[in-house]
């Protein structure tokens, strides 16, 4: 049988697990939907779906109207924002998020100014004519995201696949406690929701469409069943059970397939969308209205007035308690969500989002609060109710000691978080709390190792760069001196000078000439130093008694230097004239070898006298120094008047060449 024929017959499947939990859906259900009414500001998140947020084109003071756009989106995953009513953009800041943590995000502050203002809106009529890219793209721009709770946008799960879809699921079933929203919707909107339908039929093109509704939704079962009249759209009636309202679950109930693990159901040709996502379908598609609105169940004793409200996007919870009549009890709490799968809101002051789809204010006996946890006692009625076969215990120990690696092989994030798990516990263990978190963990974990990764690669992808451009600045080297040797290599065979060798040929010759210098320093220095040394011999080697010597020394030297002096001054006079220097110089180099034989003469008789016995008479050492002193001068004198006369005749000389 195929599944159409299955399904006609009421053949239907079941998957594992599963509870029975209390109803409790009326008396909100009893009523017709009511208009929850314009709050005095609306706040509104700018990330409220499954994915990254939109970038904001308003800023504050700016005007807005009726369905305008607040954000715009950059990618499929980003979703936009929409004004619920006309008014002024307040303030942008943070706020308090509707979301489990309770911790604060950027939120669009709206304060309405009473007219209700609608933009200009663009109606489509006739879609058959139109591609499925043209609708998908509509839905994209009016915001719209799953409205059973996930949270996931809409047009990305109706986008063409590889493999062709043979059934669409409009998801009818809401099957946690208190929630009817859908089911009210259903009952007061089913042509629009077929009419949306249509829409999803046209862009995916299924062989099949199921409407499916639990059975204890009779009105709405009648309600679709009188609407419908389409050949290729059946409604079914499923069997209430917890949580059959899953989309794996519901899969594995119309069809008796499995959703692959880690796996998607377009893998399996099947796509799942929820009745008010049909209905907000058709009102973009058609009306040209975007997501500004959803019915939202108000329900628990703690409400004055039990019903399933119109509520704008971006409604402060605060406002809704007020005016349904919210009459605090003794320990009063606020759940966004039903009682199995929502939250508790830490503060009034959240806004309400597009997934929400009901406010549980629960009184202590109808919903008592979390009692003590105790230890397990591996009764294993967690693993007999959970939907998704896992091992909720496994799961348990494991977030508890952070074992990453062990919960993803238990297959944590195959977990739905129905809390089935956490209602049988008689250990009053919240299991879905610890999943929770161990998923926050591990997501985050692999958001840090995808980071680190990204590093890695960077780093080695400059590594691979700076390796790249030294290898071509090698390369053009070498490529460089290959050119060079040939021009080079050229220019020895034309007969040329060899550029390489004669560079050679003057570094060497550079050296040699540098060595030349410096073995003449190293002469002059090693002979100026023989000299000191023998001057300091000769002054070691007189008699210290010899007092006279000494004195002859003193002047000996004086008269030295007066020499020195006075050769230094001729050479910087004005030369001789040459008529007179032949004569001079004679008589100079006479008198020079006069003083030096009287100078040695004079030596040799003060060595003597100073080996003369002490008893010897003192007044001939004196005359002899006084000798000595006088043959000192003259010699000094002679040596000056020789060298001014050599210098004045080298000048002379130059003269006459010139």
């Amino acid at each position: 049988m195929s599944l159409l024929q299955e399904l006609q017959a009421g053949k239907l499947h079941d998957f594992h697990g599963g509870i029975h939990p209390p109803e409790r859906k009326a008396p909100a259900n009893q009523s017709p939907i009511a208009d929850a009414g314009l709050p005095d500001e609306l706040v509104l998140q700018i990330r409220q779906h499954i994915g990254q947020p939109a970038r904001l084109r308003v800023k504050v003071g700016d005007s807005v109207l009726k369905g305008e756009r607040l954000t715009d989106p950059d990618n499929p995953m980003m979703m936009p924002v929409h004004a619920p009513t006309s008014g002024i953009i307040s303030a942008i800041e943070r706020r308090p998020l509707c979301h489990p943590s309770g911790l604060e995000g950027d939120c669009i502050i709206l304060t309405p100014d009473g007219k209700d203002e609608w933009r200009p809106r663009y109606p489509m009529t006739d879609i058959h004519t139109m591609d499925a890219d043209v609708l998908l793209q509509r839905i994209h721009e009016s915001g719209i995201t799953g409205l059973g709770g996930a949270g996931f946008p809409a047009h990305v799960k109706l986008r063409p696949r590889k493999k062709a879809i043979e059934v669409l699921i409009i998801n009818g079933v809401e099957c946690e406690p208190y929630i009817s929203a859908d089911d009210r919707l259903m009952r007061e909107h089913a042509d629009d929701i077929l009419a949306g339908v249509g829409i999803l039929q046209h862009i995916v093109q299924p062989g099949l469409t199921v409407i499916a509704v639990e059975d204890n939704k009779p009105e709405a079962l009648a309600a679709l069943r009188e609407a419908n009249r389409s050949e290729q759209i059946l409604v079914v009636s499923v069997p209430t059970k917890y949580p059959s309202g899953g989309e794996k679950q519901l899969i594995e109930v119309l069809t008796g397939k499995q959703v692959p693990r880690n796996g998607l159901p377009a893998d399996i040709g099947i796509v799942v969308q929820n009745v008010g996502t049909a209905f907000a379908v058709k009102r973009a598609v058609l009306d040209d209205e975007p997501l500004i609105q959803r019915v939202v169940t108000l329900a628990g004793e703690g409400f004055g007035q039990k019903c399933n409200a119109w509520v704008r996007i971006g409604t402060p919870v605060r406002h809704l308690l007020k005016r349904f009549d919210f009459v605090p009890g003794p320990e009063p709490r606020i759940i966004m969500g039903g009682p199995m799968m929502g939250f508790t809101l830490h503060t009034a002051a959240a806004p309400v989002i597009k997934g929400s789809n009901c406010i549980l204010a629960p009184g202590s006996h109808e919903l008592a609060p979390p009692a003590a946890e105790q230890p397990c006692i591996r009764c294993s009625q967690c693993a007999d109710a959970c939907p998704a076969s896992l091992l909720p215990q496994q799961l348990y120990w494991h977030a508890r000691a952070n074992e990453h690696d062990k919960l993803n092989s238990h297959h944590l994030f195959d977990c739905i978080e129905c809390g089935a798990c956490a209602w049988v516990c008689p250990s009053q263990i919240p299991l879905v709390q610890y999943y929770r978190v161990a998923k926050a963990d591990i997501r985050q974990a692999q958001r840090e190792a995808e980071q680190a990764e990204q590093a890695k690669k960077r780093f080695e992808a400059r590594q691979a760069r700076l390796e790249r451009e030294k290898a071509e600045r090698q390369a053009r080297q070498q490529k460089a001196a290959a050119e060079r040797k040939a021009r080079m290599k050229e220019q020895v065979d034309a007969g040329g000078e060899d550029p390489v060798a004669a560079a050679l040929a003057r570094v060497k010759a550079r050296k040699q000439a540098e060595g030349t210098d410096d073995m003449a320093a190293a002469r002059a220095a090693r002979k100026e130093e023989a000299r000191r040394n023998r001057e300091r011999k000769t002054a070691e080697a007189a008699p210290p008694a010899a007092a006279d010597d000494k004195k002859s020394a003193v002047a000996a030297a004086v008269a030295r230097a007066k020499a020195r002096k006075a050769a230094q001054a001729a050479e910087t006079s004005e030369p001789a004239t040459p008529a007179d220097t032949p004569a001079d110089d004679k008589k100079a180099a006479v008198a020079a070898a006069v003083a030096r034989a009287k100078a040695r003469k004079a030596a040799q008789a003060a060595e003597q006298a100073g080996a003369a016995p002490a008893e010897a008479p003192a007044e001939k050492p004196a005359e002899k120094s006084d000798d000595d002193k006088k043959a000192a001068i003259r010699a000094a004198v002679a040596r000056a008047k020789a060298r001014k006369a050599a210098a004045a005749n080298s000048n002379t000389k130059t003269e006459d060449k010139s």
